[in-house]
């Protein structure tokens, strides 16, 4: 399975704390599925981008809004872990423009993901996604990261 943590606005430096911190999140993350990390100037070119994505298996995009579900920690490694062990090829994670995501953009997603009412800067609301994958993938293959809480 692939797993593509998307963002629409500017690239951020490999000097900056939180993509550092993001990075290694998703460098962990990498033991358990293929990983990356995509940027999109506009809604539009992630939307293109996602539809040109071919596989055995439609892509799956995950949309960060406010207005979304929200899950606990649990409840989205059972839920990665069902697409996974159906044979889901590719879910993209993104975080959405600073103006929130168009309704076409909301359309098109098979979830909106909620880690809350408020607002997160990009930077944090990637770092706080990127966690939440490498827990998930921990929870499902039993390992104590998880545990401790």
């Amino acid at each position: 399975m692939q797993v593509t943590l998307a963002h629409v606005g500017a690239r951020l430096g490999p000097k900056d704390a939180l993509e550092v911190q993001t990075s290694i999140y998703m460098d962990r993350c990498s033991a358990h599925a293929r990983c990356s990390t995509e940027a999109f100037r506009t809604e539009d070119a992630l939307l293109e981008w996602l539809d040109r994505q071919q596989g055995r298996t439609p892509v799956i995009a995950v949309l960060l809004d406010s207005r979304g579900r929200q899950m606990t920690s649990e409840t989205f490694a059972a839920w990665l872990g069902q697409h996974r062990d159906h044979g889901a090829q590719h879910i993209v994670f993104a975080v959405g423009p600073a103006s929130g995501w168009s309704e076409k953009a909301r359309t098109r997603a098979q979830l909106l993901l909620s880690f809350g009412n408020m607002t997160l800067a990009h930077a944090i609301a990637r770092l706080v996604m990127a966690e939440q994958l490498y827990r998930a993938f921990t929870i499902l293959t039993g390992h104590p990261y998880h545990t401790g809480h």
